[in-house]
């Protein structure tokens, strides 16, 4: 029995989000500059983004620039938004044929304006695609998008348009960049490595969290069945014991 044979087609998560890490040591391991690692990534998000829709899985985000990598060298910037630029262009077809919507979070503003352009332009094309929702996280911070929340929230409350008794969670998860989907119940972070990295520091509270050791270039759709696979081998309790939820 193949690994997508394995997966319960009933028990799939809705919304899978991921932390694409590894790129620059994979390049490294192969004597290459870290850019050659970006390049080759691209395999990745096809294989990976084709599997999910394939499967039924409604939603996917995945971690393409933090804003904390604006810091990187000069160069692995501008060849990162190039590289964006490029692959959003090309793949845009592929998105269409798929029936695929793309959507992006983020301080958009912060991408150069030949980048922003692609990218709205590719939103707009495939805003009538339904099978899946492909979201990309760009120039995004979790802590970011949360304080740029409260601050909508609290303009709200200082018009008189809000009453402070009526903010909540809810209300929160409204005002995030993230409102359009559900949270997600699976994270997935390659290249071994045991960080959130400020990525949807809000909407992860319950996810089940997978980490591979595998660098991001090397992750192929029999991963992702790997992942789902032992996501659907866990027990999710939400605060309750496990008998509270094996008989409700």
């Amino acid at each position: 029995m193949s690994l997508q044979e394995k997966i319960d087609k009933t028990r799939l998560p809705e919304h899978i989000a991921i932390i694409m890490d590894g790129n620059g040591r994979w390049a490294k391991a192969r004597g290459n500059i870290r850019v050659f690692g970006h390049r080759s990534a691209i395999q990745a998000v096809r294989d990976t983004t084709e599997a999910a829709a394939e499967l039924g899985i409604k939603y996917l985000t995945l971690f393409a620039f933090s804003t904390e990598n604006w810091k990187r060298p000069r160069f692995e910037v501008n060849a990162l938004m190039q590289l964006l630029v490029n692959t959003i262009h090309k793949e845009t077809p592929t998105l269409t044929k798929n029936n695929i919507k793309l959507q992006a979070i983020g301080n958009l503003s912060d991408l150069p304006a030949r980048c922003l352009k692609t990218l709205n332009a590719t939103i707009e094309k495939t805003k009538g695609n339904n099978r899946m929702t492909l979201t990309l996280a760009l120039s995004y911070g979790a802590r970011s998008d949360m304080v740029q929340a409260i601050q909508k929230i609290a303009s709200q409350v200082q018009d008189g348009k809000l009453s402070v008794d009526n903010i909540n969670e809810e209300l929160l998860s409204r005002t995030l960049s993230t409102h359009y989907m559900p949270d997600p119940e699976l994270l997935i972070r390659t290249s071994g490595e045991y960080r959130i990295s400020n990525f949807l520091l809000w909407e992860i509270a319950y996810s089940e969290i997978f980490i591979t050791s595998k660098f991001w270039p090397d992750f192929r759709r029999e991963d992702l069945f790997q992942a789902l696979i032992n996501f659907q081998n866990r027990e999710r309790r939400f605060g309750k014991t496990g008998e509270q939820i094996r008989t409700s």
